[in-house]
């Protein structure tokens, strides 16, 4: 029996299939079928020729709802709220991040002004009730609703957060009445503070669950047709996995799944071989991704927003999200001139349908992949395991069309790519390091998805980072992350206390609320009571906006050790502390997860010699031709030591090593990369 992960990206559809009792892992791809994801699920399943009985557990993780956001391809959604607050998702917030951008407008919100709807009722911020809920105003949205031909709901009243008594009846009667119409409250997603940042989440959680909704209906229908009958679960962004059932009710946290599984195999690859420290890069076919770990500990955090740029202020989304930096570069990324005929590479990407000019399925647009197929990165022969045969002659006309204007020929103009996708690549890299105080030189970088492994060796030359990690199947890494991870429910409850005035026993019974609703939650799950639990709090100096985290043991600490903690955390966030400056208690956050035993994956045996199979002609982007070896990655042993320039080629992915770099292969098959 084992366990099967399926991760849908832009590009390729990514399998990982493992079995505890043999320790042996299966992994394969097959491009994306975005008319139709659910085929190419199943044709993963299929060319892996992974046994349908043998599976005792399914873990899927994917692009649906972000691209449903990002493409704007959600269910016809209303918002109800609270009488006066109907333009809160258009008021938004007055701070803005391009300060002296005159031209500046607001992101559009996903529910126009149209639908909507408020209802009298009333809260104080205690939540005490100022003015009942009037029946008659829930009766007319719902008539409202119906005439507008809504398919989704979102509900977001005043203080719901402190005391949802009004919102959880706003959301009977709506179901009730609106048969077959999603209905999404947001205390249900969120119980902390921030009404526009609660409204935005319950409004994007309502207008992808339709979509979301009928996805997994498909999804399940196809695997009981196939005879994958094993319990099903859906990866969230939080890095914990749910069940299908829950991921239906609560589509948004699922927005970052793809890459919070291969941030998790990364912790667990560093775990393995000591590095606790670490930056993990995952490059796919359309985006590059990156986070930080440090001390083993995967960030996580609520204060997330998708479409987030230096210009635009994006839309934020308060459920628990890996802490990841996100930007489109990938090898599908499109290059192009832009207006004042600079060369630009991305945001948009050729996809899997039609792909890169290079595939041979219709695309026409010269993108990152078909860059590093002239400079002789990659064997057309030897793309996806000689899957896909490359076309250099596709990828060279494309790659004049925009080198011509500029002065460059396709073989500069591949180089000039890539220097460019590094660039934004490297920028995303400094920002979770250097602009948020951390050194590279003492972290690892850690590679993944089917790009990492040809980036990795520039970005952490120039990152000064002590060594690069390329591990295992590289391209199948956030597949294999699903398999690492665990059951988990991420809570967070805001409930503002002045420290000088709170006894540890108020605190000790509200993380015993939520430790309750966690149990109750994987109960749902039918998984056992036996969970392990972790515990933070947000605290800020009184009169603060912003508040600074740190982790507590309820059982063992006392308000002195909390308050000092916090001080010591805010000296290290923003250079000072205010050592006699009245603290306040903002929110608390409680992890649980059901323990599970981590896969062990044997290390591979060598399959060849020492000698390196062949040698080509390679255009580095600094140190110009260059004769590299050319090695097959299954034919390396434990210790064995190459020097740079070299290519190293497997099913998922190319390596690059450049000159002045060596390479070793540990007792575990990783590839570890440093200076010579």
């Amino acid at each position: 029996m084992g366990r099967l992960a399926i991760d849908i990206g832009g590009t390729f559809t990514d399998l990982a299939y493992y079995e505890p009792a043999t320790g042996r892992l299966v992994t394969d791809k097959t491009l994306t079928t975005p008319d139709d994801l659910v085929r190419g699920v199943l044709e993963a399943v299929r060319l892996a020729q992974v046994d349908p009985a043998g599976v005792d557990r399914f873990v899927h993780g994917g692009t649906t709802v972000i691209n449903a956001l990002t493409e704007r391809k959600g269910a016809v959604t209303a918002l109800v709220t609270t009488e006066g607050f109907r333009d809160v998702l258009a008021i938004a917030r007055g701070n803005r991040p391009d300060l002296y951008n005159f031209l500046f407008r607001k992101p559009e919100p996903f529910v126009p002004r149209r639908l909507r709807f408020e209802v009298r009722e009333r809260l104080d911020a205690s939540g005490a009730v100022l003015e009942p809920l009037d029946p008659d105003s829930v009766a007319a949205v719902a008539e409202a609703c119906r005439a507008a031909g809504v398919e989704a709901v979102a509900i977001q009243l005043l203080h719901s957060w402190r005391n949802p008594d009004h919102e959880r009846r706003v959301a009977e009667a709506l179901a009730v009445a609106l048969t077959g119409v999603a209905i999404t409250a947001s205390h249900t997603l969120t119980r902390e503070w921030r009404e526009y940042e609660r409204a935005n989440t319950a409004a994007l959680n309502a207008y992808v669950q339709p979509i979301v909704d009928r996805y997994l209906g498909r999804l399940e229908q196809g695997l009981d047709g196939a005879g994958i009958r094993s319990p099903r679960l859906a990866m969230q962004s939080n890095g914990g996995t749910t069940s299908f059932a829950l991921a239906r009710k609560h589509p948004i946290t699922l927005v970052e799944s793809g890459p919070a599984g291969g941030v998790f195999a990364a912790v667990h690859v560093g775990r393995a071989i000591g590095l606790d420290d670490l930056i993990y890069l995952d490059i796919g076919g359309t985006t590059a991704k990156c986070t930080l770990v440090q001390g083993g500990e995967v960030p996580v955090t609520t204060a997330y927003s998708i479409e987030r740029t230096r210009q635009n202020p994006g839309y934020p989304i308060r459920v628990p999200v890996i802490d990841i930096v996100e930007i489109g570069a990938g090898g599908g990324s499109i290059a192009h001139l832009d207006g004042a005929g600079r060369l630009q590479v991305g945001p948009q990407s050729a996809g899997a349908a039609p792909g890169p000019a290079c595939y041979g399925r219709g695309g026409s647009d010269a993108t990152v992949t078909d860059a590093m197929l002239l400079t002789g990165v990659l064997d057309p022969a030897f793309f996806a395991a000689g899957r896909i045969d490359l076309d250099m002659a596709a990828a060279e006309a494309a790659m004049r069309r925009i080198g011509e204007p500029v002065g460059l020929d396709p073989v500069e103009a591949a180089v000039a790519v890539i220097r460019i996708a590094e660039a934004s690549m490297g920028n995303a890299l400094r920002l979770v390091s250097i602009q948020r105080g951390h050194d590279p030189r003492d972290f690892a970088l850690v590679v993944g998805g089917g790009g990492g492994a040809m980036h990795g060796a520039r970005l952490g030359r120039e990152l000064g980072v002590r060594e690069i990690v390329v591990p295992r199947f590289p391209g199948y890494f956030s597949a294999f992350g699903m398999l690492v991870t665990e059951p988990r429910r991420d809570l967070v409850r805001t409930e503002p206390m002045p420290a000088e005035r709170t006894d540890m026993a108020a605190v000790r019974a509200l993380f015993d609320e939520l430790a309750a609703e966690a149990r109750a939650y994987m109960a749902d799950m039918a998984l056992p009571a036996a969970l392990r639990f972790a515990c933070r709090i947000d605290l800020r100096y009184r009169g603060q906006e912003h508040w600074v985290t740190v982790p507590v043991d309820p059982a063992q600490s006392d308000m002195a050790m909390i308050v000092d903690a916090f001080h010591e955390a805010h000296r290290r966030s923003f250079g000072f502390r205010l050592d006699g400056t009245p603290v306040e208690l903002v929110s608390y956050h409680l992890t649980a997860t059901a323990p599970e035993p981590a896969p062990v994956v044997r290390a591979p045996a060598a399959t060849g010699s020492a000698v390196p199979p062949g040698r080509r002609r390679v255009r580095f982007a600094e140190e110009g031709w260059h004769e590299a070896a050319v090695w097959r990655r299954d034919d390396l042993s434990t210790g064995t030591v190459i020097d740079g320039p070299a290519i190293l080629e497997e099913a998922s992915s190319t390596t690059v090593l450049l000159p002045g770099q060596v390479l070793r292969v540990d007792e575990a098959g990783n590839l570890r990369i440093r200076e010579a």
